[in-house]
Formats: structure tokens, C-alpha cells, sequence
């Protein structure tokens, strides 16, 4: 199983919020193992981590980290960087050897990223060449490189579990 963590840079408390929180929860749901956010902002931390406890899962969220140490720290580890942008590589050419790493940091921005992350990913990847949402960008790069692995439908631990049907929709609770 392939290590994905999401490093998201530039949340604005005031304006990101559901943005943030809708990266949060398509890294999660797409098979992420957890999301840095490299700013402030707690009560993301708080929904985020509750969603969790309800539905179930080990996905993580760290707060208010350093984007350029999480970085070098994941590089050091072996691991590989990939900047989601509308400039670089375009997705289909990239995914091939994205898929081919173990342990992929997937870095995406809400407002200007600096030159330095262009610098330091070993990928820059343009979903698309128009402006997008990061959300999109992250769910149609986990999609891409996952191949033919089946989202996951229900999370260990889950209090919560959604029945799929035709119509109408039903959640049941664990006992």
C-alpha cells in the first residue's frame, strides 16, 4: 500500500475554510493517510478529527506545520513530492512514474505558492491548465494514480456506515 500524505499551504481561516475542509475530507475518502495544513487554524483540526472518530479510519491531520521542513523531512525519508498546480507537467504524463512511488507527499496551495516548492518537488504537475479547485485537483490525481483500487466504502473502527441503495439514502450507527 502506497504512503500519500496531503501538505496544504496558504489556508486563509477566513475564506478557506470549507475548502480546506473539502481537501481534507477528498484525501481521506481517496485514500490519503492524513493532511498537513501549514497555517493556523484549529477548529479545521477539531471537524476534521471528529469526522474521523465518527466515520471511521486512521487519517490524521497536524496543524500549523512548516511546509518547507515537512518537505526536506519527507525527502530525507525517501519519500517523493508532487505540486498539484495548473503549470508543469500535465497529469497523464506524469502519472506513470507517480505511480510507481511508495511514499508520495502530494502538495497543494490556496493562494500563491512560492518558487520554492516549484523547486523542491520532484513533480509539478498541472490537473488541467485553467484555474481549478484544489479539491478537484486532489481527487482527480488520487483517482489517476490509484489504477483500478477500489475506494474504500466503509473505515475501520466507523460508528457510522452508509448502505448503499437505488434510492432514498440510510446510515446506520454501530451498536
Amino acid at each position: 500500500m502506497k504512503r500519500i500524505v496531503i501538505l496544504r499551504l496558504g489556508h486563509r481561516p477566513e475564506r478557506d475554510k470549507r475548502i480546506t475542509t473539502h481537501v481534507a475530507l477528498t484525501a481521506r475518502a481517496f485514500g490519503a493517510e492524513g493532511i498537513l495544513l501549514a497555517s493556523n487554524d484549529p477548529s479545521i483540526t477539531r471537524s476534521v478529527t471528529q469526522l474521523c472518530q465518527r466515520w471511521g479510519g486512521e487519517f490524521y491531520i497536524r496543524n500549523d506545520v512548516k511546509w518547507k521542513t515537512e518537505i526536506k523531512k519527507w525527502k530525507s525519508e525517501g519519500g517523493k513530492v508532487c505540486h498539484l498546480s495548473m503549470y508543469g507537467i500535465n497529469l497523464p504524463d506524469a502519472v506513470p512514474s507517480i505511480r510507481e512511488c511508495e511514499k508520495l507527499m502530494i502538495v497543494v496551495g490556496a493562494e500563491k505558492v512560492p518558487f520554492e516548492v516549484y523547486e523542491l518537488a520532484d513533480w509539478n504537475v498541472a490537473v488541467g491548465n485553467q484555474p481549478h479547485s484544489e479539491v478537484a485537483a486532489v481527487a482527480v490525481t488520487l483517482d489517476r494514480i490509484a489504477e483500478d483500487e477500489p475506494l474504500e466504502s466503509e473505515f475501520k473502527d466507523a460508528q457510522l456506515h452508509v448502505v448503499p441503495m437505488d434510492r432514498g439514502k440510510k446510515v446506520i450507527e454501530n451498536p
